[in-house]
């Protein structure tokens, strides 16, 4: 074969320029057919990027921490996978947020272990044990990070821990299901973890960053568009679409590890310790907050009209449900997209910030839907004035976010003490949209009934 530079273990069998067709060619006649079948389908080592390869040198643990649709989870099965080929004994731990995602993305994914483990080699899935097991007699055991007693006392020899950002917070969890797995990683000569994440400043994340600059972790960074080439046209355009270009991208694409802003109102880190995907209490009021673009009813569409669902919980806790936000939308636009709103997620109530066009904001919103209900809000301070109560909120963890939300969540990291706005954009839009419907739910004052005196 050619003589040529690498960047990558496999980078010349996936050239396909001249060179690299040649290169196939030479290797092609070289093989038998059940070896070129091989290749093609199952030989990991050769289709793998060098980031998804095990670095080499005495490594205890491996972090991966890349962009989504990077190929994280591959890399982790394939490891997983070629572990239980070599050492009979490998006793791993798959440990992932909760165990049905250990089950349907670790094991069955379409990037899982069975999927990287084909024919003669595959492991026998045993649900009801919790285990994989191997013809060769190496097994894997399926734990869940969100009960960390759970790794109080088995012993592994590998360990997969996968998407670690995504591990509960609360009452530090994450942590301790980390350091009881440490603890029990004593099998073996050489005990090793592959954790693989999109990065969050999570506190486990962050204390695996500071371990990685004094050498006890070996990092690898990748992006999303590192495997553009395999992932679907139409998945990676959107992602683009979505987040390129926002804070949020640079954390989700580019697998960056965003850092704080000294003076924010919210960090992302108080964010990610308010985001459930899954709200415990059901909705006793549900409103759409919204700062109309400057100019009003009569404005020209050139900034944004921040649209934000939140509802008030059974246990008086607060969600925000979805940023609906509109840009470069004229009046009749985003006006509709506020009733949309309205109607999608049955708002009681629409609370528009009036001082942007006054009694016209009310009409254009009344033009799109006659029967919407309305409550016009003056604002008597700046923006990060009235952001401060509600982002006290959130340091009691009286709000969660039932998602990603990306926009929303970079203006509001941009909102500083002093009135200051180091966001994108002119004005942060979405945010205080937010602001008006958490205020209403959460912080206006309610007339109680009490006795009159005769």
């Amino acid at each position: 074969m050619t003589n040529r530079p690498r960047t990558s273990r496999g980078s010349w069998f996936r050239r396909f320029d001249d060179a690299g067709l040649e290169d196939r060619l030479v290797l092609d006649k070289q093989l038998a057919a059940h070896e070129r079948a091989a290749l093609g389908n199952w030989h990991w080592e050769i289709w793998a990027r060098d980031e998804q390869l095990p670095p080499g040198g005495p490594w205890r643990v491996w972090l991966i921490c890349a962009g989504r649709g990077f190929g994280k989870t591959r890399a982790g099965a394939e490891w997983v996978r070629d572990v239980a080929r070599q050492d009979p004994e490998a006793r791993i731990a798959l440990v992932g947020a909760s165990l049905g995602e250990v089950r349907s993305v670790m094991v069955e994914g379409e990037s899982g272990v069975l999927a990287a483990s084909p024919g003669a080699l595959a492991p026998e899935f045993e649900p009801s044990l919790k285990r994989l097991l191997w013809p060769n007699g190496a097994q894997a055991f399926l734990y869940s990070a969100g009960e960390p007693e759970s790794l109080r006392g088995p012993q592994h020899s590998h360990a997969w821990c996968d998407e670690i950002a995504k591990w509960d917070n609360a009452g530090g969890r994450a942590i301790a299901a980390w350091d009881n797995l440490q603890l029990g990683m004593r099998l073996g000569d050489h005990p090793r973890v592959l954790a693989t994440s999109t990065p969050r400043r999570v506190p486990l994340m962050t204390r695996l960053m500071a371990e990685a600059r004094g050498g006890a972790v070996v990092v690898a960074r990748g992006r999303t568009a590192d495997n553009a080439g395999v992932l679907p046209t139409t998945y990676y355009e959107a992602m683009l679409d979505q987040f390129g270009g926002s804070s949020l991208g640079r954390q989700e694409l580019d697998g960056e590890l965003l850092g704080e802003v000294d003076g924010a109102l919210w960090s992302r880190a108080l964010i990610e310790r308010c985001r459930a995907a899954v709200l415990p209490q059901e909705r006793v009021r549900t409103v759409i907050g919204v700062d109309p673009p400057a100019g009003g009813a009569s404005g020209s569409g050139g900034d944004a009209c921040g649209i934000v669902v939140a509802a008030l919980l059974a246990d008086g806790s607060a969600a925000v449900l979805a940023d609906a936000s509109v840009e470069r939308a004229g009046p009749e636009q985003w006006a509709r997209a506020v009733a949309d709103a309205a109607a999608a997620w049955d708002a009681d109530r629409v609370i528009a910030e009036a001082n942007q066009g006054g009694k016209m904001v009310e009409a254009v919103l009344r033009a799109a839907d006659a029967a919407l209900p309305i409550t016009l809000v003056h604002a008597s301070t700046g923006k990060v004035a009235r952001a401060e109560p509600v982002a006290a909120l959130y340091q009691s963890g009286k709000v969660r976010h039932a998602g990603l939300f990306a926009a929303l969540e970079d203006e509001m990291c941009g909102l500083m003490t002093g009135g200051r706005y180091e966001g994108p954009g002119r004005s942060p839009d979405r945010a205080d949209a937010l602001v008006w419907a958490l205020t209403e739910l959460c912080l206006q004052r309610r007339a109680r009934p009490r006795v009159l005196a005769m």
